[in-house]
């Protein structure tokens, strides 16, 4: 296989800028990035530098100003909403640093959520949503709602429900960033182990601990990427 044929991210002088009245601040500039089929890719930075608006971007869930991204092939900044839509819910799924579930159903219904925007069949749900939590051991805990899980195990029904459509790509922005130690050790371990059985993986981080799990780091200043170094 040609490199250029496992490519799943490029971008070209990717730029965003927000502009709020008068001000206009420049989230990314030129940024140059290409995430290769099976990669772990850790972003680091300080705050305000533009890790969570790359992150968004690659997403597809918000828009570029300037440069060109495709993904999987696609040059993505000139699909409708539409078209980058059915390609975000078929091939990318994020995990947040506050885990994003939804207080009022239950951790069952929490994970089968992305299911029911694709039509999956009723059947076909239910058994995709217990393979999922019985992978990240909480099958126990499907009948309880969010506030009755510690944070990890919020996280891990987190990480549940981004893996129940089979994603290329994993978002995650600071994954470990609301959990003790133990606990996010023991999700990044997790993410390690998808990496290692295909699934690509850009993830958001403060942590050089957490970077050091990833196979290459991406240091981000100002809305540039400064440096790219291979993980050890």
């Amino acid at each position: 296989m040609q490199q250029k044929d496992r490519i799943l991210i490029e971008t070209k002088n990717l730029r965003k800028i927000y502009n709020t009245g008068e001000i206009e601040t420049v989230a990314l500039n030129n940024v140059n990035l290409t995430v290769n089929t099976g990669e772990f890719i850790a972003i680091m930075g300080p705050s305000g530098c533009g890790k969570s608006t790359l992150l968004n971007l690659l997403g597809l869930i918000d828009n570029l100003t300037s440069g060109e991204y495709y993904f999987l092939g696609y040059e993505v900044s000139q699909c409708s909403e539409r078209k980058r839509s059915a390609l975000r819910k078929k091939n990318i799924s994020f995990i947040f640093q506050n885990f994003n579930l939804i207080d009022e159903l239950t951790v069952f219904e929490n994970v089968e959520l992305p299911l029911t925007y694709l039509k999956t069949p009723v059947s076909e749900r239910k058994e995709k949503v217990r393979t999922a939590l019985e992978q990240m051991n909480v099958y126990f805990k499907k009948d309880h709602f969010p506030h009755q899980l510690s944070g990890g195990q919020q996280q891990l029904i987190a990480i549940a429900r981004s893996l129940i459509t089979n994603p290329v790509l994993i978002l995650a922005d600071e994954p470990t960033g609301n959990l003790d130690s133990a606990n996010g050790k023991d999700v990044m371990q997790i993410l390690s182990a998808l990496n290692e059985n295909g699934t690509s993986i850009v993830m958001v981080t403060h942590s050089s601990e957490c970077a050091d799990y990833s196979r290459r780091i991406v240091h981000l200043f100002d809305g540039h990427i400064v440096s790219e170094k291979i993980s050890q």
